[in-house]
């Protein structure tokens, strides 16, 4: 019994560190799942209490993570192609309250969450921007190689958000590519929008700078004030 006790310990401790080896979700809630099982029989074996007690608790907790991740994954393949991201990650987000004139973030901040706004208004301070109600915002950030803010947000109005974190967000990313196109379609258009606004104020600044006075003409002269 004892050699069995050892070979469940083994494989539980190898199964274990497999687990922190992998990306992919799916694969890593089921081998953590089973490692948690042969250690609970190796708990037992040795009646190791401790051991025992703590995998008996992880043993459902993992059973929770991988039918929560096997139920997401199937709400996701079973979306068209162009439904809105918003509708696939609405059920999997938290609800969040704010009054009018709170800041949500600044520029520059660290990007740990991606908001959509369900009522209310924002604003994109730096653009001066209105963001209006069925609006993703916040995903950049998440993706940048520096998770930083581009922009400040405001609330403009009282608004009603939800709220998915960024870890969150890259265990949903990895585990279906079809959630990670409709993400990068969205960083695209957002970061599309943003740069023609720049070019916007460039042509609007250039149009407004005084012109220089045409070849052969003297610069008219100074009016007495």
């Amino acid at each position: 019994m004892e050699i069995l006790g050892y070979v469940l310990g083994g494989l539980g401790a190898v199964l274990m560190l497999a687990s922190y080896l992998m990306k992919s979700m799916m694969p890593l809630r089921i081998v953590a799942l089973l490692a948690c099982v042969c250690l609970l029989a190796y708990g037992a074996v040795f009646k190791a209490l401790p051991t025992l007690l703590l995998y008996a608790a992880l043993v459902p907790i993992n059973i929770k993570k991988v039918l929560h991740m096997r139920r997401l994954v199937r709400e996701i393949e079973a979306t068209r192609v162009d439904d809105p991201v918003a509708d696939w990650l609405l059920p999997h987000m938290k609800r969040r309250e704010h009054k009018a004139g709170e800041l949500l973030w600044n520029k520059g901040d660290h990007a740990d969450e991606m908001l959509y706004l369900a009522q209310g208004e924002l604003l994109l301070v730096e653009h001066d921007e209105t963001l209006w109600p069925d609006s993703l915002v916040g995903e950049i950030g998440l993706f940048a190689p520096d998770n930083r803010r581009t922009l400040s947000l405001r609330c403009k109005t009282d608004c009603v958000v939800y709220t998915m974190s960024g870890e969150m967000l890259q265990q949903l990313y990895f585990q279906s590519p079809k959630l990670g196109y409709h993400v990068m379609r969205l960083i695209v258009s957002r970061l599309m929008h943003d740069v023609e606004k720049a070019a916007a104020k460039a042509r609007a600044a250039v149009h407004a700078a005084p012109r220089p006075p045409g070849p052969g003409r003297a610069p008219m002269p100074a009016v007495p004030q």
